[in-house]
């Protein structure tokens, strides 16, 4: 049997095609319970921090700067200031 299904024919090619597909679904699966699992775990980790006092709102909006580069960040820093100083709200 051929392993490409550009060369194989008639029910050879349907056959492999057939388990390329199975073994997509599957890995996808596979990564999409992985994924449930480490969301699972995110939250846990917000809910210990809310327990021990800390703001998740707060913790979230870190994470989402640590995530910019510094670059990306001093820009969008810049702008908000400007946006404020022309609404009167800071100084």
């Amino acid at each position: 049997m051929s392993e490409n299904p550009e060369t194989a024919t008639g029910e050879e090619a349907a056959n492999v095609s057939r388990e390329m597909l199975k073994s997509f679904i599957e890995r996808i699966e596979r990564l999409e319970e992985e994924k449930k699992t480490v969301s699972d775990d995110i939250s846990d980790v917000f809910a210990e921090a809310k327990g021990a006092g800390f703001d998740v709102k707060a913790l979230k909006e870190i994470l989402k700067i640590r995530r910019q580069d510094a670059d990306q960040r001093a820009e969008h820093e810049a702008i908000v200031d400007l946006y404020l100083q022309s609404l009167g709200m800071i100084g």
